[in-house]
Parts: structure tokens; sequence; C-alpha cells
């Protein structure tokens, strides 16, 4: 059966590659992705999917639904479809789409006795507004039992951990005068945004070790013989541990807060994205490398035990979850770089779709057809969630 389902896969191949590479060849950013979105989904509708657009607050997210049977597991596959601004697909999501729908499609159509019902989600915006974060926040994502998603890299692997991050952008309001006249009458913001930095240097030397702090001046305060009435900056806080994020996040308020009382100036501070860290559940993982490595993937490599901060994180926090990333450019190759965008159409990029797509349908089949599986995925999830908040 599961090489059947391999089969309907590469029967869907030269649709998938040329949908990537149609949203390759049109890059949108930010929840603008109105090609990409309307692409797959017509798709989707075309091959019995019932689709319903703008969930979650975003125009171009989508939720795609087929049920078979009553009951069963409900298996969510997920994908993204946003490209960086001046760069275009530097991160591959134009292959997501496809594979992803290569998959849900296949399983659709298997033959079976067996319920299970299949939702793809299109999330738009991860680049800049990480879009899961609200779309989970607003109900979406709830219902599912596991969470599959796929990315191209320079491994065939999977994650263990990622950083959880809360993002800050900190105004000062001081008051403006002629820095050689009349210096006493002025306020300066831009002191206290410095004396805001210094504090999260002295911050440095007590937090722990996996914790990381970045920040820089986000709008130019002005000539320098005038008082500088504002300062803005941004602030990003790291930790692969949710409560210790948000326990250094209480310092880090408390440095702002200081800092204006320092300059005598008054503050504002808005809240950016706010990335968990993912629940890891190493049985899906493995489920999803056993079926790549089936598929025949290239560069299979051990998980990757620390990576960067993601709003899947958000979904893994709330439901068992795993993210298959496929090889298609070379070792050490950084995404986010013109190489990614160079081999976005290649031979291996298409590939990739292929190999991403048999991997998920393999380790969705698994979990419909495995008496017990599921259970022990969220077993796994219940108390691997106990260990990693």
């Amino acid at each position: 059966m599961k090489e059947t389902l391999f089969q309907a896969i590469d029967r869907q191949r030269e649709t998938m590659w040329s949908m990537a590479d149609r949203i390759f060849d049109n890059p949108e950013y930010e929840g603008e992705e109105v090609f990409a979105s309307g692409l797959l989904t017509e798709y989707l509708e075309q091959n019995g999917f019932d689709v319903e657009m703008g969930v979650g607050g975003y125009k171009t997210a989508f939720r795609a639904v087929y049920s078979h049977g009553e009951g069963g597991p409900i298996i969510g596959i997920l994908c993204e479809y946003d490209a960086l601004r001046g760069l275009g697909h530097g991160c591959g999501h134009h292959m997501q789409g496809p594979a992803c729908l290569g998959a849900a499609v296949a399983l659709k159509n298997m033959e079976t006795d067996r319920p299970f019902q299949i939702v793809v989600y299109g999330t738009p915006a991860e680049e800049t507004l990480g879009s899961k974060c609200d779309m989970i926040k607003k109900g979406c994502f709830k219902e599912l039992d596991v969470a599959f998603m796929m990315h191209g890299g320079p491994n065939t692997c999977t994650d263990v951990r990622c950083l959880a991050q809360r993002s800050f952008e900190v105004t000062f309001h001081g008051k403006r005068a002629h820095a050689a006249l009349a210096p006493d009458q002025g306020r300066s913001a831009f002191d206290a945004l410095i004396v805001a930095y210094q504090g999260v240097e002295f911050l440095r030397e007590h937090v722990p070790d996996d914790v990381r702090m970045h920040y820089t001046v986000s709008e130019l305060p002005g000539p320098a013989n005038v008082v500088p009435a504002k300062a803005k900056g941004d602030f990003s806080i790291r930790s692969f541990s949710k409560k210790t994020l948000d326990g250094v996040c209480e310092r880090f308020l408390d440095i702002v807060k200081g800092s204006a009382l320092i300059a005598g100036v008054d503050y504002e501070i808005e809240e950016g994205t706010f990335f968990y860290n993912k629940i890891p559940v190493l049985l899906l993982n493995d489920l999803l490398m056993q079926n790549a490595k089936a598929a025949g993937a290239p560069q299979l490599a051990p998980p990757r035990e620390k990576t960067g901060s993601t709003d899947f994180g958000n979904v893994m926090y709330e439901i068992p979850g795993s993210c298959i990333r496929v090889a298609f450019v070379p070792e050490g190759t950084s995404s986010h770089s013109q190489e990614y965008v160079d081999a976005g159409k290649t031979e291996a990029a298409h590939n990739c779709i292929i190999y991403g797509a048999k991997a998920i349908a393999g380790a969705s089949y698994d979990l419909i057809m495995t008496d017990g599986l599921m259970d022990q995925v969220k077993a796994e999830f219940a108390e691997s969630k106990k260990k990693n908040q």
C-alpha cells in the first residue's frame, strides 16, 4: 500500500513542479501571497478538498479538509509560501505547498477501510509576521492530532529543539534642545536607549547559557547638535525554554524602565512576535526519517539538536508535530542566501518536493494504519511537554 501511495505522488510530479516554479517566479510577502494561495487552493478544490479562505485572520491563509469515513486520526499538513523581500524564495517556501498537496492528495485517494481526516493549512507570512502564532490564538490547528511540515535544506533531517523568542520595539521620548547652548533644557531619548543596551550587556552575565539577546537602533535619533527627543530600538531575546525566556524578559522590561528613569524620559514598548520552543516528539521525527529513507531522499543526517526560532514552535507547543528537512543544496549552504535562490528551480529542488511529499504521506499512512501508534505519539508529547516548557 505504501508503494502505491508513493506512486500516487510520482503521478503528480509534473503538476507539483509546475506549481513550485510558478510560485518561485512570483514571490509574495507578509500576508499578501494571493497568487500562491490561489494556486494551491485551486488544486485542492480540484481534488475534492473543502477549502476555506481567510482563516485565522489572514486573507491568504486557508484550511482544506477531506474526511474519509467517521472518526479516525486527524492528520494536519502545514505549508508556507511567503518569500523574503529583496531576495525572493531564499528559504525554499515555494517547495512546501506543492509537497504538502502532493502528500494530501495521495492520502485522500488511497484505498482503505480505516477512517481518517486530512487537514491542509496554508500559513502565510512566516518570515515576518509569524502567522501561525495568531492563527493558533484564533483556534486554528487545535483540532489536529498531529501536524507535519517539510522544508528544504542542506541535509535530510529533523529538528529536536528550537529557540523560543520574544521581540520588542522600545521607543523613548525625551525633550529636544540645543546641545551646545541649552543642554540642561533637554532630555536625551538616545541616552536612555544607550543605557538600555548597556543594561542588556550587564544582564548577559546573569542568565542561563542558552539565552540569546540581540538589539539594534531601528530609527536614527537625529543630528549631534540637537538633544534627541526620540530614540527607537529593536530587541530580541531567546531561550530553548519558554519559562526561562519569560523570566529573562521580566528583567529586560525592568532595564527599559530603569533606563528611562536614568535619562529622565518616557518610554513605550510594543511587543512583536512571540515564538515558542518546540516540544519534541522523537517518534514523529523517526517516522518521517524512516519514510524519507524509504523514498530514497539524499544526504540523510542525524536530527539537528538546536535550531533558531519558528512559529511552528507555537503549533508544536499545543499538539504533536514534526518537520522533515530534505536536502537540495550542498552541505554548509545557509538559508536566506543567494545560493538558496539559485537552487530554487533545479532538479534537486524538484526532487526535494517529491521526497518531502513521500516522507509526510508515509508517516501519515503509518499513523492511520498502525493500531496504537497515535496513542504512543500523544503519550510522548505529554511527557516531553513536562520537560521542555
